[in-house]
């Protein structure tokens, strides 16, 4: 059989098993009246609001799509067919990044009651329930992902045309996954701040207290941002780095040097489909792994978590020898390219435990706990001095991947070419875990959720003690996640880049840092990030005041509230921060698809290029900064309420909560958005390359 068809098989049996999930948990036992009030509340909540994002976004994508359909008509040798097919692929992209993360959304938000009330059997049927709910929308990301990728491949006739017209389908994945990373970051940080600053700093109360009228609106915030924002961000970071891999493979192709370079490939196309099969086989490997999620003796959350990950990467690495073996060859070169990608699952394997450094209970966490001590001023001091330190080893680990990726096959077969391919496939090698991955981070919302009911539906301090523990760890797994997600778009940006240059045929030359085109395309591409992150930060910094006035307000104006003889008016909250993300995202999000194009047309493809490159370098510093030095405020914050330093409501606590409400949009707004943005922008650029060398205004080639 033809091994290009295990790739929309393995999608296929992907999305079944997430069905097979998400019937498991709904079947669950799902508790009181009460719980299941709370919990139709917060689905309520999420999918009124993906609903309005998803219709907002949708005027933006078939507005995009009648400008690619016309605008690249004349880079095709096929015109108007191609475009068109361009712009379907686009809108079947956004389609599928929506629905992998509605899927994930809508599992979740049924999930969490059913852990809370597993809860009262103790840690281990709750846990087995939390990460069953959060597989759904690992395996529904991976499966829609490669499902969508290998059909398109397929049905545009395959080879490397094939693969220049399914770029339009990454696009259309990054789009959506830029928009729901940036709504969702803004409306579940906007109400998780709003409501922690009056509830916890300024009326002392606990965390989901239903006398708190934004609790309802922060509990939909963590699916919203946390699963269907994340479910779209990996499920396009999965597509975007297939398709980079699938453009290299295209590059050595065209060139007429596939035998010389791999002499032992099967076929031609191989190179191409590849990257695809690699995908498939991590699939059935990542099943497996979520049945080896067992708990043993000892009530080891995180080591029961880790089993799956483990499981998954080392069969993935197994697999990948006969899949290597079978398209590049057994001689030299597909040994060259089976080491990169196993260097691919060992930096996924590194990047977990530097991330798990930085923001679980270690040193870093402790030294935050401690600055507390003499106020907030000190704990933000530190908190940013832990993020910033937490930049240095991740980097060292992708640079090492890199370096290896490139040299060996680089050294083996003295083609550059064949570097630059080592590294794609590294970086599809690291995604194709994705799955395991997802479901770890999808854990984390589910549990978060399940101690949020536990608190508001007054069930037993045991309840919500199993619910805490899961919590706790679920922070670390939506960290190590983030910290994935940021190493594996960095190395897709690099792949596309590299595609990029020669699509608009740019020498080293060229595209030197003695060119002045260059260098200002850096510094504007440096510059972004941070301009894109303000916007941000003020966007959710507007929304969660707005959340505190009218938390203020109930408590003043509502009587019966602090008794808890009378319900506050959740709605409010919950349509304060959804008018607030959904205005507050068209900014951001536009800057990933203008600037590109304003840049190419005024400065042309050089200084493109130099944008691309900056983007990538700040925003993978600034990405990994705020991604673990907010995990490590929060975990600060929980280590004090687990009763160091005097517990919940000492000074220590007052002090890290502040810290923690400064860490919450680095970790879940800014940050994780970042992501989207480096991919969409390089997406943006290689789309529309042929019109920045035919239309650009500067000239093209300019060296001093």
């Amino acid at each position: 059989m033809d091994l290009l068809w295990l790739a929309p098989i393995a999608g296929l049996v992907s999305l079944i098993f997430a069905a097979i999930f998400a019937v498991y948990t709904i079947k669950q036992e799902s508790g009181s009246e009460k719980m299941n009030a709370i919990s139709e509340a917060i689905q309520e909540g999420a999918s009124a609001y993906l609903n309005r994002q998803y219709k907002t976004v949708a005027v933006v994508a078939v507005l995009i799509a009648v400008i690619l359909f016309v605008a690249l008509s004349h880079a095709f040798e096929g015109g108007f067919f191609d475009s068109g097919r361009i712009a379907i692929g686009f809108l079947a992209g956004a389609a599928c990044s929506a629905a992998a993360g509605y899927i994930g959304m809508s599992v979740s938000t049924r999930g969490n009651v059913r852990v809370a009330q597993a809860a009262f059997a103790g840690v281990r049927k709750a846990l087995a329930i939390a990460f069953k709910g959060g597989a759904v929308t690992g395996l529904a990301v991976v499966g829609l992902a490669l499902l969508g990728t290998s059909c398109f491949y397929i049905l545009f006739g395959g080879g490397s045309h094939a693969v220049n017209l399914i770029v339009g389908y990454g696009f259309g994945a990054s789009l959506i996954s830029l928009f729901a990373r940036i709504g969702g970051g803004i409306y579940t940080k906007a109400a998780d701040v709003g409501a922690d600053l009056v509830g916890k700093v300024e009326a002392g109360i606990p965390e989901d207290d239903p006398r708190n009228a934004g609790v309802i609106a922060d509990n939909v915030g963590d699916n919203v941002g946390d699963c269907a924002g994340m479910g779209a961000d990996l499920f396009e970071t999965y597509v975007v780095t297939a398709i980079a891999a699938m453009l290299i493979g295209g590059l050595i192709i065209n060139a007429g040097e596939v035998t010389k370079v791999f002499p032992g490939v099967a076929a031609d196309l191989a190179l191409i489909e590849y990257p695809l099969i690699l995908g498939a086989v991590a699939i059935f490997a990542s099943i497996i792994a979520i049945f080896a999620v067992r708990m043993g003796k000892r009530e080891n959350i995180m080591g029961t978590l880790y089993k799956g990950v483990i499981t998954a990467a080392v069969l993935s690495v197994i697999l990948f020898y006969p899949v290597t073996a079978a398209l590049i060859g057994t001689d030299l070169t597909g040994i060259s390219i089976f080491i990169s990608a196993v260097v691919g699952i060992i930096i996924m394997a590194l990047m977990v435990i530097a991330t798990e450094y930085f923001t679980q209970m270690h040193s870093p966490v402790k030294a935050i706990a401690d600055a507390s001590k003499a106020g907030a001023g000190t704990n933000l001091i530190t908190g940013l001095a832990v993020g910033m330190m937490s930049t240095g080893l991740p980097v060292i680990i992708i640079c090492s991947g890199i370096l290896v990726a490139y040299f060996v096959p680089f050294l083996v077969t003295g083609a550059e070419i064949a570097g630059l391919y080592g590294i794609s496939i590294a970086a599809v090698a690291m995604l194709s875990t994705t799955g395991i991955i997802v479901a770890l981070d999808s854990y984390g919302p589910i549990t978060d959720n399940a101690g949020g009911i536990a608190e508001m539906a007054d069930l037993p301090p045991e309840v919500r003690e199993t619910t805490d523990k899961l919590d706790a760890v679920g922070n670390t797994t939506k960290a190590v996640t983030k910290g994935y997600a940021v190493a594996s778009a960095a190395i897709a940006a690099l792949a596309l880049f590299s595609d990029y240059l020669h699509k608009v045929g740019l020498s080293p030359e060229q595209f030197s840092l003695f060119n002045p085109l260059v260098l200002v395309g850096l510094l504007i591409g440096g510059l972004l990030p941070f301009i894109f992150s303000s916007v941000m930060m003020r966007a959710v910094g507007r929304g969660a005041f707005k959340v505190v006035e009218e938390v203020r307000r109930q408590f003043k104006e509502i009587p019966g509230i602090w008794e808890g003889k009378t319900k506050p008016e959740y709605g409010k909250c919950v349509d304060i921060v959804t008018s607030a993300a959904l205005r507050e995202m068209i900014v951001p999000g536009m800057i990933a698809v203008v600037v590109p194009v304003v840049v190419g047309l005024l400065l042309g493809a050089i200084a493109l290029g130099g944008l691309l490159i900056g983007v990538i370098i700040s925003g993978l510093m600034l990405a990994l900064m705020m991604a673990n030095g907010g995990a490590a405020w929060d975990n600060a914050k929980k280590m004090i309420e687990d009763g160091y330093l005097g517990g919940k409501g000492s000074d220590a606590h007052k002090a890290a909560v502040v810290g923690d409400t400064v860490g919450d949009p680095f970790k879940d707004t800014a940050g994780p958005a970042i992501n989207p943005l480096i991919k969409a922008m390089t997406m943006v650029a290689i789309l529309f390359s042929s019109l920045f060398l035919a239309y650009g205004i500067l000239p093209q080639v300019w060296v001093v």
